[in-house]
């Protein structure tokens, strides 16, 4: 009897070891499964049923269906990036009841159905998606997903690094427990109203290494409304003229919140360069930038007063040139007009000739 147990034992622990991918490396004791760099077209089959950690990283997987992740209900952390994928299917996750952790970074996202994201239950907290929205409609296509992927319990969401312009109204308004939004290296140019409604319990707003020229009265409004959140800034172009005033009012005022302020500088003009934005006041920049202004219209009147001057010459050059040619011109205008003359003659001549019959048979005659 003793004997039976054990070879019953050794053959299901055998049975568990043998449902390991062949491509993949297995460890019951971690509950972990690596697939990494096996150039896997699809998500493999025969993953363990204990496994809690999921890493297929680095292959050729273009596409997620509801299919991919079947039976995987303990799964708590899933990184799928760098795997080229470029389509998410609804419910693609809707297996995983207890993931709490997607990583799709690095992917090449052309198509994001509108349930993609979507978890029974809502468990997921973590969602990293840097570097891998491939185009604008991508983010029209995140949006919604964001919208109806029951992602009520959500706390950190990366956007970094997907080369993102402006970012749709409302687009986190769908995702109340977030307490982190991650949207450095991006090309933001600005915050429109409502980009961050929804957004109150959020506690870090990344922004650097954007486009950021200047941040005007509605998107100052846009970061007071996110309460005490710990703002990062830098890294921006900040272009230093009368237009940053409100800007630098804003950052003075704001102590602590804007986590690297002291950090902020002056991108351009070039006599400003690195210098501090908290540093500036009203005072002598203000100044500065006001004569630079003043000489640059000085600069812009006399060009235009230059090429005025040029463009009369060149007139004049060319008047004197036909003074001095007022014969040859006019011969050249009587040689032209009376050719077209012979021509419309000619024309004349045949139209007769074809208009009445007779003309073209005393023609004919004549010539016999």
């Amino acid at each position: 009897m003793f004997r039976a147990v054990l070879l019953c034992t050794l053959l299901c622990a055998s049975s568990v070891r043998a449902t390991c991918p062949s491509l993949c490396e297995c460890s019951e004791a971690a509950q972990t499964v690596k697939c990494v760099s096996k150039d896997l077209r699809e998500i493999p089959s025969g993953i363990p049923g204990y496994t809690r950690n999921l890493f297929i990283l680095g292959n050729h997987i273009t596409r997620i269906g509801p299919e991919s992740f079947k039976g995987l209900e303990n799964v708590t952390n899933l990184s799928l990036s760098n795997n080229r994928i470029a389509e998410v299917e609804s419910q693609a996750f809707g297996g995983l009841r207890s993931l709490r952790s997607l990583d799709l970074s690095g992917n090449q996202l052309t198509l994001i159905h509108p349930e993609a994201l979507a978890v029974p239950s809502g468990p997921l907290r973590d969602l990293n998606l840097s570097r891998a929205l491939y185009n604008h409609s991508a983010l029209v296509d995140l949006a919604t997903a964001l919208r109806w992927g029951m992602l009520g319990s959500l706390q950190q969401l990366d956007l970094s690094a997907n080369r993102l312009v402006l970012l749709p109204p409302a687009m986190f308004a769908h995702l109340p427990a977030l307490r982190r939004l991650l949207l450095a290296n991006n090309s933001l140019v600005a915050l429109h109203n409502g980009t961050f409604l929804g957004l109150e319990l959020l506690d870090e707003l990344d922004l650097t290494q954007n486009a950021f020229r200047t941040l005007r009265r509605g998107a100052l409004r846009e970061l007071d409304g996110l309460g005490g959140a710990r703002l990062l800034l830098g890294g921006n172009p900040f272009t230093c003229t009368c237009g940053l005033e409100d800007f630098i009012a804003w950052l003075n005022g704001t102590g602590g919140r804007v986590a690297d302020g002291d950090q902020l500088a002056c991108a351009f003009p070039p006599d400003l360069h690195n210098t501090s934005l908290r540093g500036l006041g009203g005072g002598p920049w203000v100044a500065t930038v006001t004569r630079r202004g003043e000489g640059a219209d000085l600069a812009l009147q006399t060009s235009y007063v230059f090429l005025g001057v040029v463009l009369g010459f060149v007139g004049v050059v060319f008047l004197f040139v036909l003074y001095l040619n007022r014969k040859g011109i006019k011969r050249w205008v009587t040689d032209v007009r009376e050719a077209c003359r012979d021509i419309l003659e000619g024309y004349h001549y045949r139209y007769e000739m074809d208009s009445d019959p007779r003309l073209g048979q005393l023609s004919t005659s004549a010539d016999l």
